[in-house]
Parts: C-alpha cells; sequence; structure tokens
C-alpha cells in the first residue's frame, strides 16, 4: 500500500489503517492510500472495511499546509462517497481526536464505533473555514439538528461521545 495507509486482512474483515503521525492528518498521500486501499478491499474476499488510526487518534483532519494551495489527487469528498457506495459495509474505529475531515470520513462510514476516550469536533469553524466534506449535512442526520449545531460551531472537540 504506502506508508501512510496500510491495509490488513484478517478473517473476513479488511483493515484499513491510517499512519500519518502525530495526528494521521489527511494530505494528499493519505488521501491516495485510502483510495487505493478501498479499491482493493472492495475487490478482496473481505465482508467489511474497519477504517482506524494508528497512534493516538483517528485523524485530526485536513492537512493544513494544504490549505494556501490547490489540492492535488483524490478529495475527501471522493474517499467519502467510495466509502457510502461500496456494497461491503464499512465502519470507522475511532479514538482520540476524530476532528474535522478525520470526524466527515467516519460520518461517511456506514458505522461507527469509538471508544470512551474519543474527542469530536470539526475545528475548522475556528477558522472560519466550513467543513467541506458534508459533515455539516451527515451529524444532523445521525445525532438529530439540536445535538448537531452544538458540535458544528463549538470551536473545540467534545469528549464524552458516549450518546452517539
Amino acid at each position: 500500500m504506502s506508508e501512510l495507509v496500510s491495509i490488513a486482512f484478517r478473517d473476513d474483515v479488511a483493515l484499513i489503517l491510517l499512519k500519518n503521525p502525530p495526528v494521521n492528518a489527511i494530505g494528499q498521500g493519505v488521501r491516495d492510500g485510502l483510495l487505493a486501499a478501498l479499491d482493493q478491499a472492495a475487490a478482496s474476499g473481505a465482508k467489511a472495511i474497519v477504517l482506524a488510526g494508528d497512534g493516538r487518534g483517528f485523524s485530526g483532519g485536513a492537512d493544513i499546509s494544504e490549505f494556501s494551495g490547490k489540492l492535488g489527487g483524490p478529495d475527501l469528498n471522493e474517499i467519502i462517497e467510495r466509502c457510502e457506495r461500496n456494497a461491503k459495509p464499512t465502519v470507522a474505529a475511532f479514538h482520540g481526536m476524530t476532528l474535522g475531515g478525520g470526524l466527515e470520513l467516519a460520518l461517511g462510514c456506514a458505522y461507527r464505533v469509538a471508544t470512551a476516550d474519543a474527542q469530536l469536533g470539526l475545528p475548522e469553524v475556528k477558522l472560519g473555514i466550513l467543513p467541506g466534506a458534508g459533515g455539516t449535512q451527515r451529524l444532523p442526520r445521525l445525532i438529530g439538528p439540536k445535538d448537531a449545531i452544538e458540535r458544528i460551531v463549538r470551536p473545540g472537540p467534545l469528549a464524552g461521545c458516549s450518546e452517539e
């Protein structure tokens, strides 16, 4: 695969692991790796696909070094759509920080599981940037508009996601 994204097969499950320390930022290399891993998992005999983050969290979101230029490779929306349209169920297994594009990627999976220490948020609003990969549409569908608004406009991550 790549050094930023790996895929392993365990029984009937394809495990796709984000490996871009320290926060598993979703830059071009990660997006390329995710797309290739999703294609490989879809073509395999696996019955389900699990996305997880290596290290201390699922993903801190977009690689902010890319904000000032034109993005190369697939954009995050394309990867999320691939998760949504996949014939095999996709599961986001997250822990620690799951922010911005990382949360949007998790929301695009059919299922989500989280550890008790997971912290979710869309912190790009602190920079005056609207979440760009569908988080403002998917989150209200999952948890209702009242709770979603608080999570969308709150400037930091929210701990205690056990109710999701």
